[in-house]
Formats: structure tokens, sequence, C-alpha cells
């Protein structure tokens, strides 16, 4: 079955560092049945357009501004990355939520200018320890999915990707459960279909991200409630990532 396999490089490697590994990649998940993507950082984008260009490996950004374009310094917007070759960008990942103290104002702004300028978005939900232990987690996800999309059409779903990643699970080595996933996954499915459509809950692509790595992909793709990953660091290493991009499940 195709799965989605999704890498966030973060604030790591240099573009040119990017550059050998963009062509190395290539190279090594020709003829996987699955969809590959790669979200560098923005200055390694006209690599990824020359070496992945063309390629099966399809790339993206971290991040867009809400603004189409204006006195906005420092700033990158969709129509920028749009034109490098980009057709996925991520957006409300927990490091922007967290540390940048975006809103879920903001995320939908932003999730409307990436779809009026053709990107497919990769949504990051997901709850803190605190949330979890306080058993409001489901609640909490299902109002991001409302707030997150509110005003996006039905037939704009198809253009996104929703990403349950547990923010306790992040980077810390631990992993929610098959349970967990499962459930979640049936919460953020019953909320589309809540707030869309039956059909719009079958065919919404869910991924989930949260201390993906070699030594438990299969197991976590292997769960046919996900249709993928959003891979962190583990995406780093070009081997170990081109060799969960080739799993056939």
């Amino acid at each position: 079955m195709k799965k989605i396999i999704i890498g966030n490089f973060k604030m790591n490697t240099v573009p040119s560092e990017f550059k050998t590994y963009a062509m190395t990649l290539a190279t090594k998940v020709r003829g996987t049945k699955n969809e590959v993507v790669v979200c560098p950082p923005f200055t390694h984008l006209s690599f990824a357009k020359e070496f992945l260009g063309g390629s099966s490996v399809a790339y993206g950004a971290q991040n867009i501004s809400a603004e189409e374009n204006g006195a906005f310094t420092g700033e990158i917007s969709a129509k920028m990355i749009k034109d490098l070759g980009a057709t996925y960008v991520i957006i409300g990942h927990s490091d922007r939520r967290g540390m940048y103290k975006e809103s879920d104002k903001t995320i939908n702004k932003k999730i409307k200018t990436a779809l009026a300028n053709g990107l497919k978005v990769v949504l990051c939900v997901g709850e803190s320890l605190q949330i979890r232990e306080s058993k409001q987690a489901q609640n909490f996800v299902r109002k991001q999915i409302d707030d997150d999309l509110k005003g996006i059409y039905e037939n704009e779903l198809e253009s996104v990707v929703i990403a349950y990643e547990p923010i306790w699970a992040i980077g810390t080595g631990k992993n929610a459960t098959d349970k967990d996933i499962s459930k979640m996954s049936e919460v953020i499915r019953k909320e589309i279909e809540t707030q869309f459509s039956a059909k719009a809950a079958q065919n919404i692509t869910i991924v989930y991200g949260g201390s993906v790595g070699i030594k438990n992909y299969k197991k976590i793709l292997s769960n046919p409630s996900i249709d993928g990953v959003l891979i962190g660091s583990a995406c780093l290493d070009v081997d170990d990532f081109s060799l969960m991009a080739r799993e056939t499940y």
C-alpha cells in the first residue's frame, strides 16, 4: 500500500551539504511506490529544484508567511517557494506554535495563502504532555482542526495532509502506542466528517510524526489508520531516510 514519507530537516545542514544529499536521495528512492517529500530550509530550495526537479522526490518548505507580499522583512511568501518548484509546505509545526507563538488564526491564514498559491499543506496538530495528562488531548486536537481549517472548502482538502505529532513524543525518544495513534486518527477523521463530510473523512491523508526513526518506522507505518509519517532528525541520514522511503506495505 502506498504511503507518504515526509522529511523535515528543521534548521539543519547547509546548502552545499543538501546538494549531495539530494543527488543521493533521488537515486536511492528511484522506483519507490511511496510518495517521498523533503522539506529543507529555505536556503536549500534552489538546490532542490536543480537536483530533485524531474525526480520522484517532491520538496517543500517548512513555513511561509501568511501574507502574499509587502513590507515584511525576513519573511518568505508562498509565491516565492512555488517559483522554486516547491509543491509542499509544513504549517503549524509545534516548533512554530510553541517557540514563535503562532496562533490557530495565523495558521488558518497561512493555509489559505498556501492553497491559493497551489501548494499542498502538511498541517501539524498535537497535544502537549500537560494536555494529555489532563485527559483533554482529543478535544484539543479537535479544536485545532476546527480553527485551522475554518473557511476551507471541502475540495481543497485534497491538498491537505494532517500530521498528528504529539508534542510530548517529539525529540524525546518516546512514541505514541498503536492504540494512541489509531484513536487520534479516528478522532481526526470523525472531526473532518463533522465539519465537511464522510467522503472527506475517508479521503483525508493522515500521517504520524513524533520520534519516527529507523528503529520504529516499520511498526508505525504498519498501522492501518495512518497514511504515512513525518520524520524529523532521522531524515538527515540519507541512507536511513531512503530505506524508510522505499519500504512497502
